[in-house]
């Protein structure tokens, strides 16, 4: 008897938890039963998912704010390596548009000097610029080109403007040429409208001749044309020299003082012409333009050179 009764709670405990896992199992049973026939439990299923959804969406923040801190970080290094590239590529490309706009200009210059020396039918050489003065007190053009290549002293320089100035010396690999606007140089010039001669200073600017001396009584306007006279023999007559810009009168109220903008280009390009020979013209008309009239037999020219023999009848 005291053995029964000391293992008799022990069985009643089995018997209990038998039971409720009897009952847990009829009751799994009857939800599955209920679930397959009304589909209860998936409705269940999609209200507890609605309620559970903002601790998912509250839950996933962290990783979903790591991953677009990182995507960009990405984004930026890739813009920023971009925008370098791109920076780089723009800079080749301006220089090199740079360049083919510095090339075409230096191919229309020289375009424009070989169609003076066509158009004019002049015996010329192309002479490239080495160096250029503009100072002041000195105007000078270094040209790559010397007596080895023919270049001579008192070679007149032209560009496709007009008169550049004159060779004053020739060396074998290169030449010096003495610009017109330097103060030490006049060339005697004549108006094309009027046929007044002058003579034309320069002034140590490359935009400004002065042409001083001019009487008040001249036919000589702001606009005109100066082209180059021949007298003294340095200079071929009929090349521009410049356009007359201003007239003002001189201290003494005598005469006029002119200044001239130069036809030629002095202060750009990259080349010169430099003038071989001239065809002489017939010695009636020596050294005159069209619609010049010829000076008087033995008379000397403005330049104070000795008159000229008369041709043999």
């Amino acid at each position: 008897m005291p053995a029964l009764g000391t293992h008799s709670p022990n069985r009643q405990g089995e018997v209990v938890a038998t039971l409720k896992l009897l009952g847990y199992l009829a009751l799994a049973a009857l939800l599955i039963v209920l679930d397959h026939r009304g589909g209860w439990l998936a409705g269940m299923r999609g209200q507890a998912s609605l309620v559970v959804q903002p601790l998912w969406s509250v839950a996933g923040w962290p990783g979903r704010a790591a991953r677009r801190v990182y995507d960009d970080a990405g984004t930026l290094a890739q813009l920023t390596a971009d925008n370098e590239r791109l920076r780089n590529e723009l800079l080749v490309s301006s220089a090199r548009i740079t360049r083919l706009q510095t090339l075409a200009d230096d191919n229309a210059r020289l375009r424009a000097l070989l169609g003076v020396a066509q158009s004019g039918g002049l015996d010329v050489q192309l002479a490239p610029i080495l160096d250029i003065d503009l100072d002041p007190a000195r105007q000078r053009l270094v040209l790559d080109a010397g007596s080895n290549q023919g270049v001579r002293t008192g070679q007149s320089v032209l560009d496709a403007g007009g008169l550049v100035g004159q060779v004053i010396e020739a060396r074998p690999l290169h030449a010096t040429a003495l610009l017109l606007t330097d103060p030490a140089h006049a060339v005697p010039v004549m108006v094309a409208r009027s046929q007044v001669r002058l003579v034309a200073y320069g002034q140590g600017r490359s935009d400004l001749l002065r042409v001083p001396g001019i009487p008040l009584s001249s036919d000589v306007e702001i606009g005109d044309e100066l082209l180059t006279s021949g007298l003294g023999g340095r200079f071929p007559p009929g090349f521009p020299v410049g356009t007359l810009v201003a007239l003002q009168p001189d201290e003494s109220g005598a005469f006029l003082v002119g200044e001239v903008r130069p036809a030629a280009q002095l202060d750009r390009g990259r080349a010169v012409l430099l003038l071989r020979e001239v065809p002489s013209p017939p010695p009636e008309d020596a050294g005159l333009l069209p619609g010049e009239a010829p000076a008087a037999p033995g008379a000397a020219a403005d330049t104070g050179d000795a008159p000229e023999p008369e041709p043999e009848p």
